[in-house]
């Protein structure tokens, strides 16, 4: 018999893509509403660790050097994006 916890976990939505580029990730996530088209939304993360042996941490606060490398994070993911919506056109 399932319980609560693994029936949460079975239909837990998953990312639609991720994109990641050294500590900086993207993830893409699929909206589906009704008939209409897809939309996306992307979440940006800069990865981290407080300690060189914990575990891996996330946070949305990027500094100057995250930057140029958080931009062409969002260029492959605009990239992406516009590749499915000429998927779904054919």
């Amino acid at each position: 018999m399932p319980t609560a916890e693994s029936t949460t976990k079975s239909t837990k939505t998953r990312p639609a893509h991720e994109i990641r580029l050294g500590f900086i990730k993207a993830v893409i996530w699929a909206n589906r509403s009704g008939e209409g088209p897809v939309r996306y939304n992307v979440q940006l993360r800069r990865l981290y660790k407080d300690d060189p042996n914990g575990e891996w941490k996330s946070s949305d606060s990027l500094g100057r050097d995250d930057l140029l490398l958080a931009a062409k994070v969002l260029d492959r993911c605009h990239s992406w994006i516009h590749e499915q919506g000429k998927e779904t056109e054919s």
